[in-house]
Formats: C-alpha cells, structure tokens, sequence
C-alpha cells in the first residue's frame, strides 16, 4: 500500500497530499495492513500483530528490529522492497516490561524495560533471543502508571545513555531513584546520573558532533515542548525528581530555591544550575509532546536536510525538521514543520540503509490525530523538495535563511514579505504555559544573495531566551511557487556577535 503523505496541516488529519509533497510512504504493517503470505514455518503472519512500536532498530541488509510496547521484540525482513505480502515478521523475544527502545551492539540487543536495561543475546543462531542479561539497573520503580524508562542511545563519545520518565499517579515516588533524570551507563553496568529536571524525556539523539539531546513533553513545570542538550551537572525545569540530587553520585547540587510564576527568562538568572532548552516547539504551532530524535545523515537521499534531527510528533502524529547551530559555546536553533498524516501517534524514527526513513507508531491509549492505534510506516523522499526554509540561523542584528530553492528576489527582498513576534513563557508548577510578553518584531531589510539561496534578514528587537517566531508568507521561489511552510521558530539563548 502507498500513499504520498502531507506536509503540515496543524491540528488537522490529513488523509493525503498533492503528488508533489516530495516524499512517498509505505505501510510496512498497521491495523488495515495486508496479511503477509510467507510459508516459512520458522516465520510467523502478520495476523493478530498489534505493532505497537517502541523502539526501531536496523539490523541486516533488509532486515529491521521492531520493539512492542506489549513486551516483545520482532524481526522483520523484506520491508526494503514495494511487495507487502512478502515482508516477513519472525518473533525474537518476549516476556519484557514494557520496552521503550532498541539499540543494537555488536551482535547483540540492548532493550530498557522498566526496571533495567537488558542485553538479548542469541547464542545458537536460530534467531530466538535465549539470554536476557542484566546490563544495568538501579533505578527507582515504584508501578506508577508514567513511570517509563527509554533508550538506550550511544553518543559519540561512546556512552550509552538512558532518560527515566517521572513517576505520575497514586502510586508515584519522584523522591529516590533518579525518576527525571538522563543517565549514562558505564562499561561495569554502573550508572552514572548527568542531567536532572525532566519530564517526560521519551527521545534521545545524537547530532552530528556526536552530542547527545533529549525531548521533553509539556506539561507540569514544562511551558513548552523542549529539545535539550545532555551534559553532567545541569538542570532543565522539572524539580519534582530533584531529591535525588541528595543520592551518592549526584552530579549536581541545586544552589538557590526554584523559582516559581516567573518568566523563563528570569527562571533562569536566578537558579545557576538551569540552563536553556536548545529549541522550543511552541504548543500545538509545532506539535504538542515531541518524541524520538534522528539525525540526518543520508547524503542528500532524504531531501537538502543532512546535519539536521527529526524530531517525532506524538499528539500531532507528525515529524518536525530542528536546525541546531552553537553560538557561544550554547546550542540553540529553529524548528520547522515538516511531515504530517501519520496513521498514529509517531514514537520511534529510524534510517534504512537505502535512506529512507521509517517510522514507528503506537497511540498507547492516548488520542492523537491520526486514525489508527498502532503502525510501522517507510518515508521515501521521491520528486523534487517542496519549496522550504531549509535552515535559519541567528546573526547580530537578525537572522539568516537559507532555501531549499532559488527565491525570487523581488518578494524575497521585500521587508513586507515576513512578519515576526518573540515571547517566552511563564515558568512555574502548572501544566504547561501560555505564550506572554510577546512582542511584534520589525524586519527592517531583506537582503537577497546573489545565487537567491539565502535571505539576511535585519530585525529590531531581538531578546535572550525568547522565542523568535517568523511568517514568510509573502516569500515566492524564483518559478513561483509559495513556501510550502511559511513559518519557522527560532530559540534565541545567545545573540552572535558582531
């Protein structure tokens, strides 16, 4: 079954797309999939599979690991081809709790359950995991409903990192046992604890410096959705799993009170230890709880984006483009839409070695926009890129875009053609933040270069720590074509110098 899908259409489900979206996708298996036709007796159909992704690992030429959030771990082979009736589904393990994420290692499969991070290992070759080794636990477990652990991921640097998910509900314990904190793993299995004030952190990647980031979701001391960056001894937002600081090991050490209904801004002057969200995905602008992170790296087979993260949509049941540059030492950046009209809530991104992009879906019991519960799906750039904002990057005085496609220089040189508001958000216990001190930004000239790839933006008015949120609906391509999105976010923590 193929389908193009759709560029972003906020809060909306979209069943489909003009032809010319610029990428094509393929329904690997969900809930109206084809039942696969194999015979093999070592191989099971896809009848009665509920794949609830949660974690996507490639292992062989056509071959992918699929965890299921049900517990178990799937091999599939054959999705690199167009015949879905050939595609073959063989179960590798089973029996785990809970699994948020797969990654492998050398012949091996590194699985976070609840309670541990667990290596599979097949040890006869019959494609059947037969140990189920403790690599490392330690953590708090308490049976609390959120009480999630992801990963793991491995930095560039080697470590191997897993986020644990604070605990929610009656049966919540946030005290002990690092709950809200991102935690590397070392080579005895002894965990490390790095980072505190985290939420609901359900996607690690690494960027192309080999820097390890992490999504947070909204919600309680969460304004906005956030994309951070992991480092020892810093603190994000959330303190409800701060007590921890107090465990043998802690990184970190809170040396002033948390502040409480204040700006971000000033959240952040008066607490040491915080340190700014490399970008913020404003509330449903850019989706409503970001999960998986994936780093573009497909040498051009995925579209002009390499160097650039994906990150997964859950509520929205999308994907979104992050631009990450470092200015002073801090990483920040802009987030652009960028695929929409998933089945389902988008949870796991993975690249095949083809370059396409395949994605893993489960609603979980949540509602999200698409229409279906479950999903593995395969994104195949095909046609010409949709005319986009490629990049945006902050200047001394403004900003700088860069284009998918030649601009037409007339609209693109026109200050008219953009408009522009920054604002940040309240920080404080509630669930979530609406925008405040916004304030209308002046772009008082448009410079156009020679080769029409990029744009210099002059702006008054630019402030720390806000979130910069441009328009460039009046912008047309040199063939004429308008902006597939128009619209862009830029997290300004520090202001370039001259």
């Amino acid at each position: 079954m193929k389908r193009t899908i759709a560029f972003w259409a906020v809060a909306a489900w979209c069943g489909g797309a003009a032809a010319d979206s610029g990428y094509q996708v393929m329904d690997i298996l969900t809930e109206s999939s084809p039942t696969s036709n194999s015979r093999d007796a070592n191989w099971k159909p896809a009848t009665g599979l509920a794949l609830e992704v949660s974690g996507l690992e490639w292992i062989g030429p056509d071959r992918i690991a699929v965890a299921v959030r049900k517990g178990e771990v799937w091999f599939i082979d054959g999705v690199l081809g167009d015949d879905v009736s050939a595609i073959k589904y063989h179960l590798f393990a089973s029996g785990l709790h809970e699994p948020l994420g797969l990654m492998k290692d050398g012949d091996d499969l590194l699985v976070v359950q609840r309670a541990e991070l667990t290596r599979l290992r097949d040890t006869n070759g019959d494609d059947v995991a037969d140990e189920y080794l403790t690599e490392a636990h330690g953590w708090g477990v308490s049976g609390a409903y959120h009480g999630y652990a992801y990963g793991p991921e491995r930095d560039g640097h080697g470590r191997l990192w897993v986020s644990l998910n604070l605990d929610m509900g009656d049966r919540a314990n946030n005290h002990t046992g690092w709950r809200g904190w991102a935690l590397t793993v070392g080579k005895d299995g002894k965990l490390e604890p790095q980072a505190a004030g985290l939420r609901s952190p359900c996607g690690l990647g690494v960027n192309a410096e080999g820097e390890m980031f992490v999504s947070d979701q909204q919600g309680t001391w969460v304004p906005a959705t956030p994309i951070h960056h992991l480092r020892r001894g810093v603190f994000f937002t959330n303190p409800e799993g701060i007590d921890s600081q107090n465990l043998p090991g802690s990184p970190l050490k809170l040396s002033a009170p948390v502040p409480e209904k204040v700006s971000y801004p000033e959240a952040l002057a008066k607490l040491p230890e915080m340190v700014p969200a490399s970008v913020w995905l404003p509330y449903n602008k850019m989706g409503r709880s970001a999960t998986d992170l994936q780093l573009v790296d497909q040498d051009g087979k995925f579209g002009p984006f390499d160097g650039q993260l994906l990150s997964g949509e859950f509520t929205n049941s999308a994907v979104n483009r992050v631009f990450l540059e470092k200015v002073d030492g801090e990483y920040q950046g802009a987030c652009f839409p960028f695929l929409s009209g998933f089945p389902a809530a988008v949870v796991r991104l993975t690249f095949a070695p083809d370059g396409s992009l395949f994605v893993g879906m489960t609603n979980r019991g949540w509602s999200s926009l698409g229409n279906r519960s479950y999903g593995l799906q395969r994104v195949r750039q095909k046609g010409a890129v949709p005319f986009s904002i490629r990049e945006m990057k902050a200047k001394p005085d403004g900003f700088e875009l860069t284009f998918t496609e030649p601009v037409d220089a007339k609209t693109a040189a026109d200050p008219a053609s953009y408009t522009m508001t920054s604002y940040t958000y309240l920080y404080s216990g509630a669930y979530g933040s609406d925008e405040i001190e916004t304030q209308p930004l002046d772009v008082t000239a448009a410079e156009v270069a020679a080769d029409g790839m990029s744009v210099r933006l002059r702006v008054s008015g630019l402030r720390r720590f806000f979130v910069h949120e441009l328009h460039a609906d009046g912008v047309r391509s040199k063939s004429g074509a308008a902006l597939t999105h128009a619209n862009a976010y830029y997290t300004l923590n520090r202001i370039p110098k001259p």
